[in-house]
């Protein structure tokens, strides 16, 4: 039997060996084209500064626990955040096509799935450093976490595994499209609505009700929802209908059942290509 095992231990090995060189070589871009990290952090910081004091004001009826619109805010922002900055993964592997390094990279003997997963954890650490800074943007203008730093940091984590499971659906696309400038194009035409017709920015209450059915399962909905079960606390949670369990098992599935789909697809695309 352990002879029999030996041999796919080894390509497990080798395959995580291969995806931590991967991760490197994108880290490693990013410091040497520092514009590609400074331009993902100034489109997040430009949305909290303009939901915060432009529309802010006139956002009223917040839920009971998030009576300061900033504490509603910011864990939508997170969501947002997170999920924006994957679209990077999908862009950066159709510059990779269209400049031919991902041929080079089939040329030599690295497992087929380390180029992506060197990719998407990459662009995971890029999003942790993007959400923790946005984090320092909203307390500078006023937002706190109220339910101490564990809650904190599972907030946060909450976010990076977003943001980790849209990296895979973003490499998809990118992947099955594979010109950069379309690529770009068709990232944001299921993102905006996703992340617009949601809870990430307002209570969906005020929403037409056809669009509240939409809203209310939406999973950046529900994912906004448990970041603030995390930042508020209970009272926010009952204030919503909602129970802390409940919403941490909705968002674990809805991210489980996004690499369960996006993972094998985009790996099988790439193997194709």
């Amino acid at each position: 039997m352990s002879v029999a095992r030996t041999p796919l231990a080894e390509r497990v090995r080798w395959a995580i060996h291969d995806g931590f060189v991967l991760t490197r070589r994108n880290l490693i871009r990013y410091r040497r084209i520092p514009t590609l990290l400074v331009f993902s952090t100034v489109q997040p910081v430009m949305f909290v500064l303009l939901f915060r004091y432009v529309f802010g004001g006139a956002i009223t009826d917040l839920p009971p626990g998030a009576e300061a619109y900033v504490n509603f805010l910011m864990p939508g922002i997170f969501v947002q955040t997170a999920i924006f900055g994957a679209t990077q993964t999908g862009i950066g592997l159709a510059e990779d096509l269209t400049s031919g390094i991902i041929d080079r990279f089939r040329s030599l003997p690295t497992a087929r799935s380390a180029v992506l997963a060197g990719r998407t954890t990459a662009d995971l650490l890029r999003n942790l450093f993007v959400v923790l800074l946005m984090t320092g943007v909203g307390y500078l203008v006023g937002f706190r976490f109220q339910e101490g730093p564990i809650l904190a940091a599972l907030a946060i984590g909450l976010a990076v595994l977003v943001g980790f499971a849209f990296s895979w659906v973003s490499a998809t696309i990118g992947l099955a499209i594979g010109e950069l400038e379309s690529v770009q194009a068709a990232s944001f035409v299921w993102i905006f609505p996703l992340t617009f017709a949601s809870s990430a920015f307002v209570p969906i209450e005020g929403m037409p009700w056809w669009l509240q059915a939409f809203a209310r399962n939406n999973p950046v909905t529900i994912w906004a929802n448990t970041m603030r079960a995390f930042t508020l606390g209970e009272t926010y949670v009952r204030a919503i209908g909602e129970t802390m369990g409940g919403l941490v098992l909705r968002s674990g599935l809805w991210i489980a059942a996004i690499l369960a789909a996006a993972v094998p697809l985009a790996i099988r695309i790439y193997r194709r290509t």
